[in-house]
């Protein structure tokens, strides 16, 4: 039976991008995916690349990489992944002080601009003016996701590389075990997202790597133009996966719900005027839970409705995926200690812009390449 280099797990934007990368640098490479249809959380994204975000040196650094090479992904992967640049609106609610906001955006590369409720409207007509007490704006990248992460599977497999659907059922020391084989490696990478902490959990691994389930509603292509992209400037998201982390062993029991779930109300709409209105997120530490989906879609579109009420009674499919992150809103990169074959790439808080990047650059370590980029990572996942 052949043996690979590496076994990349898991076929969402992150390791699709990191098993075309591996190719590229003549790695033997198989990328496995257990759904023939994606139902990933690249596959419910919005699809914004908020390179405009970095809060640090490495992230800043991060984000400049990801603008340049978006501005080239398309040609080089021979695919349009429909990028383009758009306002980014983020809503202020009508309760909240738009000035202590805005300030509270100063920390980051490109702070956003504040605008007025009227000029807030003009730029987005769509807006109830009455839910707003103002917003910000700032230019952001957009991706069709799934196209983009389509193109890396295929430009993975124009230059060699392999694919399988199947479902990774256990890893092995050199290798996996599927439904329809075994199949061997030097190497293999989880990169499944939400499932990669209860996959790695099985052969013995704990890792600080945690996921919320996402619900969206995804409507046909519609008349209504949106203008902007959609989002509220106080994100909850980022407070909900803060507290949920506090005690890591309450993540090695199924059946717990950390904190109550959360509703970020955003919309967005793609070139073919299909739109993702969202998110609900729930800390749920089983990831096959099963959720209300009738009281989730109301409440998503009730919420959608309030900043943008055109949008609340249009007919659409509730969507439900599991979104990986950390701890400390960095991806967790590199080998696990211990299990010096098994790597994780995984985690990303902005994986979209910080994908790209950092495939490239592991991949280039993986060769021998020396990366501080890599290692900062690497070391502060264990830490």
């Amino acid at each position: 039976m052949k043996t690979y280099d590496w076994i990349v797990v898991g076929a969402g934007i992150t390791g699709a991008a990191l098993a075309y990368e591996l190719a590229k640098k003549d790695f033997a490479v198989l990328l496995l995916e257990q759904n023939q249809i994606p139902q990933n959380a690249t596959r419910f994204s919005y699809g914004g690349l908020a390179y405009w975000s970095g809060t640090t040196p490495l992230t800043r650094q991060l984000c400049q990489q990801a603008r340049d090479r978006y501005h080239i992904l398309s040609q080089e992967l021979d695919a349009d992944i429909q990028f383009r640049e758009l306002d980014l609106l983020l809503t202020i609610a009508a309760d909240i002080d738009p000035q202590a906001t805005a300030i509270s955006y100063n920390r980051f590369a490109t702070p956003p601009r504040l605008l007025d409720v009227q000029t807030a409207c003009e730029l987005e007509p769509l807006l109830n003016p009455q839910a707003i007490s103002g917003a910000l704006t700032v230019k952001h990248g957009h991706i069709h996701p799934e196209k983009t992460a389509q193109a890396y599977i295929q430009a993975f497999t124009r230059i060699g590389g392999e694919m399988q659907i199947t479902q990774v059922l256990q890893l092995l020391p050199h290798g996996v075990k599927t439904t329809i084989a075994n199949y061997y490696s030097a190497n293999v990478v989880i990169c499944a997202g939400g499932l990669s902490r209860a996959l790695l959990k099985s052969v013995g691994i704990l890792i600080k790597l945690y996921f919320t389930h996402a619900e969206i509603i995804e409507t046909p292509s519609v008349d209504l133009q949106l203008s902007t992209l959609v989002m509220p400037a106080n994100l909850q998201r980022f407070q909900l996966e803060a507290e949920s982390t506090q005690i890591d062993e309450l993540w090695n029991e199924p059946g717990n719900e950390l904190v109550p779930p959360i509703l970020d109300a955003g919309a967005v709409q793609f070139l073919d005027g299909s739109l993702r209105l969202g998110q609900i997120s729930r800390v749920l530490t089983n990831p096959y839970a099963e959720i209300d989906s009738q009281e989730s879609e109301k409440w998503l579109q009730k919420s959608v409705g309030q900043v943008l009420p055109t949008l609340q009674n249009l007919p659409g499919t509730w969507h439900h995926c599991l979104v990986a992150f950390s701890n400390n809103s960095l991806p967790l990169i590199g080998a696990i200690p211990g299990f010096e074959s098994i790597h994780i790439f995984s985690g990303f808080s902005n994986p979209l812009v910080f994908t790209p990047a950092l495939a490239e650059r592991f991949a280039n370590f993986a060769t021998g390449k020396s990366d501080e980029i890599i290692i900062q990572l690497s070391n502060n996942n264990w830490e």
